[in-house]
């Protein structure tokens, strides 16, 4: 859920004055749930943070009667080592996309027994295919959400159609536009202007892509994560680069907040359940991977955190009006326009940082 997409050698904390309408950081914490084993054992999971309705996890435990030891994480990058370095087994950890990949190259997964997760019959065939592009026989991985990057606006400050990611580079929303902190996201809108690949690593197309961030730089209110959330609902900014997840709960609050995808294309993420190398409870990680996959339960997963599911029992339950909202549930068409994030090795990932810092670091 929490797309903090950033490095681990430029995890900068930024100190943000929500002024006008107040609002606190979302700031990076691990919480655990202990419990005794059950009649049929444990399960240890790890996952994102406020990324499950708690009474999933009880009526589990009843259903099952295996308890679940339940710890999560703020990011991929601090989620990884830890599973790296296997200091804590976990059987069942919800990563994204891109770091999927990572995992399988490193030999950190280990394949599901699909057998044990019959519920797979309602994962929706495109997100399989999108699954395909970092695992890519689906022998890993098993989608829980999915989604886009995309604008979220406010549709009584913008009044023009939002069709382009071009309206972040606009000088009349000075101090108006509010971009991700985050090296990966930060770089979709002008890759994606230049018609490049959002995994470019063309030296040339990074470098324009850095100029013109620098260039957005004088423009741009704050550089944040989860304060997009409490600073649009409030009226703070106009424009705001945002995760299709968030947007759900952000219009219940706010009716006059508006999600558009750009016509240049975008990320499509896919957040899923893996089983590490190591993990000591794999049936029971299994079984819990199939029991999330019950469309009551997804469905009851998505009335919570606002993360479209990929679950069609539990589209099939859900108010057609949702349906039809492209934020929460992208059609075909806009998902061909948009591009998962791959692993960019460690000399990508240290190229992506330096040119941060440069925009980071850049004079107004």
């Amino acid at each position: 859920m929490k797309k903090i997409i950033t490095f681990g050698l430029v995890l900068t904390i930024l100190t943000v004055s929500l002024a006008g309408c107040g609002g606190s950081s979302d700031d990076a914490e691990t919480e655990t749930r202990d419990t005794k084993p059950g009649i049929n054992g444990q399960v240890k999971i790890y996952n994102w943070g406020e990324y499950i309705d708690e009474d999933v996890i009880e009526l589990f435990e009843e259903k099952t009667g295996i308890n679940v030891i339940y710890d999560t994480f703020d990011t991929n990058e601090t989620m990884y080592p830890i599973i790296e370095t296997g200091g804590i087994a976990y059987d069942a950890v919800c990563p994204s996309d891109y770091m999927i990949e990572k995992m399988i190259q490193n030999n950190l997964l280990q394949e599901i027994n699909f057998d044990n997760i019959p519920n797979m019959k309602y994962i929706d065939e495109t997100v399989m295919e999108g699954s395909r592009d970092f695992d890519p026989e689906n022998k890993y991985s098993v989608p829980y959400t999915y989604g886009t990057l995309g604008i979220v606006y406010n549709t009584t400050k913008v009044h023009e159609p939002v069709t382009s990611w071009n309206i972040l580079w606009d000088e009349k929303y000075d101090d108006e536009i509010l971009m991700y902190n985050s090296v990966r996201d930060a770089f979709v809108a002008p890759l994606r202007l230049l018609n490049q690949d959002i995994n470019s690593m063309d030296d040339t197309a990074l470098n324009t892509a850095t100029d013109m961030l620098i260039k957005q730089k004088p423009l741009v209110q704050s550089y944040v994560m989860d304060q997009i959330k409490d600073l649009m609902i409030c009226g703070s900014a106009s424009l705001a680069m945002c995760y299709s997840g968030e947007v759900l709960a952000m219009q219940e609050e706010n009716p006059d907040l508006a999600y558009a995808l750009p016509e240049e294309g975008s990320n499509f993420f896919i957040d899923s359940w893996v089983i590490p190398a190591n993990a000591e409870n794999k049936e029971n990680a299994e079984a819990w991977i199939n029991f999330l996959n019950e469309p009551e339960i997804a469905l009851k997963n998505f009335e919570y955190i606002t993360y479209s599911p990929p679950n069609t029992g539990a589209q099939e339950l859900i108010d057609k009006e949702l349906l039809s909202n492209p934020a929460v549930f992208p059609d075909e068409k806009i998902l061909k326009k948009c591009t998962v994030f791959h692993t960019l090795g460690s000399d990508g990932d240290a190229k992506m940082n330096d040119l941060w810092m440069e925009v980071k670091g850049a004079d107004w």
